[in-house]
């Protein structure tokens, strides 16, 4: 294999905050996962200078070519006859028109010297594997999902494949941004090699240099500024996440041909205003996916729940500001059980291992609680109590928003889950609907594989009769956000790109 760019970035869950992430006001919490996008770039001396392939050889008709021109002007121009892909046209575009500004057009012509080879996959969990694991008589569960051989092909366009809503999109487009400015010089190595002791990715420019062209490219391929929360799990990991103002975009945005865009996407523009606070699901405890399979236009959801706010904020405001003293305090009560891990693993551990066995509503009733023990399991059941009462206020703004935010058959299903030994708590992620859900249980130590929460969960899941419901192997990802990796420390992954992507 000759020398590369490997660069990944993770999936996203939002468990608190959804809609009210839109508003710089509040805050959201939201979990990088373990499943990843990873962006390969290769230079191929058998393509042209100034040339670019990019293939996406989990998809059919997935492959773009483009050749780049420097004079009179830089430009990017789309090869063959299909309409370029907006997310692969623009991430290349700007990428490259900001190694200009910063490197110069003589750097960047000698970098393109010879042509460029460009792999993009995902991991499976992005991707529904309903399909596949029919095909193959496999039960809906995790353990099938880890037989599946890595990087599957979909046997699909991109699209028409059906998505498990981990925020594909912008963990592809931060990998693909941030391996074009690490291959062409633009940012070093350290920028997301470094790890400091919090786990958070470093905090050298080239890391926010990366983040800001992702949020603005992202925003661009999708035709409106968003919250930006996915993108900054995508660069950062796990986060408590405050938005930035949408105006430091809004002239990028609106032109036809942005110019200067190292002015507006430089980490010492003061107008990047959003907040990222580094967050750690608390030890001994999983958080736990499923891929509903009823899909919710999740863009619609989020306009008319805006509409109601607009129209009715005798009834939203107070709500809103209800949700959001919920929200953080799910999030300090879960940092809270950090905290108290550190200070006392032993009693900690002791006390996951106790309320695993147990339904939460039993957790506190325990009069031969050991004293050491008790602040921990009060602690596991405020997240508990915080957490429903966070579901019942999203279904108080469903219903006066006339949005099925958690449906009926989402809550009998939670319902259900959070009321199982062992499970903490639970919710629908992001804008909810017909989509997908989130169950965060105890992983206690040295526990009996059939006596583990998970085992209930998945039995509960693989017997809903209502929703069709499909687990994802992802969990929580101790990585953080966006890395550089080695080819051969990612199973499957070398295989696929030599035997798919780079052909001659």
């Amino acid at each position: 294999m000759v020398e590369y760019t490997l660069v990944s970035s993770p999936g996203k869950t939002l468990i608190a905050g959804g809609y009210l992430i839109l508003d710089p006001t509040y805050s959201g919490t939201s979990i990088s996962t373990s499943a990843r996008f990873y962006t390969c770039i290769i230079n191929n001396p058998t393509l042209p200078p100034n040339y670019i392939r990019v293939r996406s050889p989990q998809f059919l008709n997935a492959e773009w070519e483009y050749a780049l021109s420097f004079e009179p002007v830089f430009s990017l121009n789309p090869l063959g006859e299909d309409s370029p892909n907006k997310f692969i046209y623009f991430a290349l575009q700007h990428s490259l028109a900001l190694a200009i500004e910063t490197n110069g057009v003589a750097v960047i012509k000698e970098a393109l010297s010879t042509g460029l080879d460009i792999a993009i996959l995902g991991d499976n969990d992005f991707y529904s594997q309903r399909t596949k694991m029919a095909q193959l008589n496999l039960p809906r569960t995790r353990e099938s999902l880890a037989q599946l051989s890595p990087f599957l092909k979909t046997g699909t366009t991109l699209k028409d494949v059906h998505k498990t809503g981990l925020g594909s999109s912008a963990a592809l487009i931060t990998s693909f941004v941030s391996a074009l400015l690490l291959h062409l010089s633009v940012i070093s190595k350290s920028s997301f090699s470094d790890v400091s002791k919090d786990g958070k990715a470093s905090s050298d420019d080239g890391t926010y240099l990366a983040h800001n062209l992702a949020q603005f490219v992202h925003c661009l391929a999708q035709g409106k500024v968003g919250s930006g929360f996915d993108v900054a799990t995508a660069v950062f990991g796990s986060q408590i996440y405050t938005r930035f103002n949408p105006a430091v975009l809004q002239d990028l945005m609106d032109s036809t041909q942005p110019q200067n865009l190292l002015a507006v996407l430089s980490p010492r523009n003061k107008a990047w205003d959003y907040s990222v606070q580094s967050f750690n699901l608390p030890p001994c405890t999983r958080l736990m996916l499923a891929d509903v399979d009823a899909g919710s236009d999740t863009p619609s959801l989020v306009g008319r729940v805006l509409k109601w706010r607009k129209e009715s904020p005798q009834e939203a405001d107070p709500l809103w500001r209800s949700l959001d003293q919920l929200n953080q305090s799910l999030a300090q009560t879960l940092l809270h059980l950090s905290r108290l891990h550190k200070q006392d693993s032993g009693n900690y551990e002791s006390a996951v291992k106790y309320i695993s066995s147990l339904q939460p509503v039993q957790w506190e009733a325990n009069p031969w609680q050991p004293p050491a023990e008790i602040p921990i399991v009060s602690a596991f059941y405020d997240v508990h109590r915080i957490s429903q009462a966070i579901r019942a206020k999203m279904r108080e703004m469903g219903k006066l928003a006339g949005v099925p935010i958690e449906p009926p058959e989402q809550t009998k299903l939670l319902d259900s889950c959070v009321a199982q030994a062992g499970v903490i708590g639970g919710g629908v992620p992001g804008a909810g609907g017909y989509d997908a859900i989130w169950v965060l249980i105890c992983n206690p130590l040295n526990c009996y594989p059939d006596q583990h929460p998970s085992e209930r969960i998945e039995h509960l899941w693989s017997n809903n009769k209502e929703l069709d419901v499909s687990p994802l192997l992802a969990n929580e990802s101790n990585a953080k956000g966006t890395r550089i990796e080695s080819l051969e420390q990612v199973p499957g992954l070398k295989d696929m790109i030599e035997n798919h992507s780079y052909r001659d």
